[in-house]
């Protein structure tokens, strides 16, 4: 009996549909594939961040006042008065707005965290890149030197690194590159880890081997076969990282080594000189640069989990798998047909025969 059914009916699936460049996006792409609690964290994480990018690029628009100013038409603004229509968040107790400082603090730690992080990606990657590619002698000696500063808590080796090499205090531009370039030596050994790791994994892998049949050199073996599938989860670390680096900022300004008032505007700076005035009842000092802190640190780490939950299938939703996954029509089990093939159809190969063979026999 002739069983074959038509070409087009044998093996039928439904291509998932795909959009632009904007929806290949990295952060677009996880943001379409996220369901749920996850998509809340996600757009609630970027929203908080989108508000801080903006607030420090348009730094200069949004404050009313100077991050040094402490008079305005040679009217002086007074020390720790309160929120007013002239002065929103109040003063501090060094006579300078509190709204205009916070707003001046974001552009600060911007400007830290892209420099201390990209530092720290290029000499990371570099490293474990080439320590994981060669191995010998030199991957013994990084492995060891990185361990050793991973070692060290991060805000002491900060603190040394920040009296190094500004002597503790300085002005803008050297406050913020003392301040970034002690936060890239706490993250270079984070970076230089997981690059070491995937290399010493992908340098393994047939194409690899391949490239190296056919003559490729080894540093166009390293950076355009094992770099690219190295850095897939740089993404990641890199927003974990991003709100670390805002706070080990405040860190150093709380205990005294961040950036002279007068040169720029630093959140844990003016939380460190509003200490004393929490205990008189105020509380407009202190209130706002923490939570300026805490919702950028916030913002971010939302980011930063939700992309590392989505980037693992396991922790992804299975509505969300589903979604991402597309519509799977029927797929054909038996040869020449789909599972509607054979005698009577799927029923007619599990029910007995009516003439009384065996109950499952198909017949010829």
């Amino acid at each position: 009996m002739n069983t074959t059914a038509p070409k087009t009916e044998a093996l039928s699936f439904k291509t998932p549909r795909t959009g632009g460049f904007f929806s290949r996006l990295p952060v677009v792409h996880q943001l379409r594939q996220s369901m749920g609690w996850q998509r809340g964290m996600l757009i609630t994480g970027l929203v908080i961040t989108g508000v801080f990018v903006l607030t420090a690029l348009l730094a200069p628009l949004i404050a009313p006042y100077g991050f040094a100013q402490r008079k305005a038409d040679s009217l002086a603004f007074g020390t720790q008065q309160p929120p007013s229509g002239e002065h929103l968040w109040g003063t501090t107790v060094g006579g300078y707005d509190v709204f205009s400082r916070v707003v001046w603090g974001s552009q600060t730690a911007l400007f830290v965290i892209v420099i201390a992080v990209v530092f720290s990606i290029f000499l990371g990657v570099l490293l474990g890149l080439v320590s994981g590619y060669f191995g010998g002698w030199l991957d013994r000696v990084l492995v060891v030197l990185c361990d050793a500063i991973y070692a060290f808590p991060s805000l002491l080796l900060a603190i040394v690194m920040s009296i190094v090499i500004s002597g503790g205090r300085s002005s803008m531009w050297g406050g913020i590159l003392a301040a970034a370039i002690s936060i890239t030596v706490v993250f270079i050994p984070q970076y230089f880890r997981v690059i070491r790791a995937e290399t010493v994994r992908i340098k393994a892998e047939a194409y690899v081997e391949s490239a190296r049949v056919v003559g490729a050199s080894s540093s166009r073996i390293m950076f355009r076969h094992v770099l690219r599938n190295a850095t897939r989860t740089l993404p990641l670390i890199f927003t974990l990282n991003s709100s670390e680096a805002i706070l080990t900022l405040a860190g150093l300004g709380f205990l005294g080594f961040g950036i002279e008032p007068t040169a720029a505007a630093e959140w844990g700076f003016d939380l460190n000189k509003a200490v004393s005035d929490v205990s008189t009842g105020i509380w407009w000092t202190a209130l706002f640069p923490g939570v300026a802190i805490v919702l950028v640190v916030l913002g971010i780490t939302l980011v930063g989990e939700s992309l590392n939950d989505l980037a693992d299938p396991r922790l992804r939703g299975r509505r969300a798998v589903s979604a991402a996954s597309g519509d799977v029509a029927e797929t054909s089990v038996v040869p020449g047909g789909t599972l509607t093939a054979g005698p009577g159809g799927l029923d007619g190969l599990e029910t007995p025969d009516p003439i009384g063979d065996e109950p499952g026999e198909v017949r010829s």
